[in-house]
């Protein structure tokens, strides 16, 4: 069963740059948008089939993530090993950065936050095997085509990954609310992998436990926490600050 991409933005880049095999392109009838113009000029030349079919076929086909007029038929996703990551991370010539989720739930939030890490140029984004959303239809979606580009791994074991990526002289911080450190404090010059809890529950305690250093965002309206892609974002563009904009 293949997977599906849905959206112009999201077709596009996985034309262009995806490393995975597409089947064919579904491309509603009477839709004259240059971007779906592009799609099947890019498809024609690399010998990818488009079928061009009713909107109503494509509402049948996926019901829940609006496809914008296209949807591409393609192989599942392919995860990447934790080590290569790690290895990866190492021998680039930038400080790496990394961003592990712990148990994150919705797959909207999971794809906005693989768009910031490709914003930033993250080195990889770590993510539990169970109980947490994967790269689905919609986070890919909301990626904007950004999880092409992005090195994404599963793990079975959190605890036991952070065990690994402090062997390798990476430096783990936490987001807790509860924690004493605002983030502005947290010295993310050095080569880091930032961890996020679930948008219920936030960390779990093991987790927190095993992280190096545990940060807070200051919060001064009536709600005590922001989303948790909101909360990627600032902590991985403070990355950015604190190493000069580069």
């Amino acid at each position: 069963m293949p997977d599906k991409i849905v959206g112009r933005h999201s077709v596009l880049e996985v034309l262009r740059h995806g490393n995975r095999e597409i089947e064919r392109i579904l491309i509603a009838q009477g839709k004259g948008h240059p971007r779906l113009r592009q799609i099947q000029s890019i498809a024609e030349k690399k010998g990818i089939r488009c079928d061009f079919v009713l909107r109503r076929e494509l509402d049948q086909i996926e019901a829940t993530v609006p496809h914008q007029g296209v949807i591409a038929l393609v192989s599942p996703t392919s995860y990447t090993d934790l080590q290569t990551i790690i290895s990866s991370a190492q021998n680039v010539a930038r400080v790496p950065i990394l961003i592990m989720l712990d148990q994150i739930q919705d797959p909207r939030n999971l794809g906005a936050i693989i768009r910031i890490a490709d914003a930033v140029r993250a080195d990889g984004v770590i993510i539990p095997k169970h109980k947490a959303a994967g790269v689905t239809t919609s986070a890919h979606k909301t990626s904007a085509g950004s999880s092409e580009y992005v090195p994404i791994a599963q793990v079975t074991n959190l605890a036991r990954t952070i065990e690994t990526l402090k062997a390798a002289g990476i430096w783990v911080i936490g987001a807790d609310q509860d924690a004493s450190t605002p983030y502005t404090q947290a010295d993310l010059t050095v080569p880091v992998c930032l961890v996020l809890g679930s948008e219920a529950e936030g960390l779990r305690r093991l987790v927190k436990e095993k992280c190096d250093l545990l940060v807070h965002l200051p919060m001064f309206g009536h709600v005590p926490s922001l989303n948790v892609s909101v909360t990627a974002g600032v902590l991985l563009y403070e990355v950015v600050r604190q190493r000069g904009n580069a």
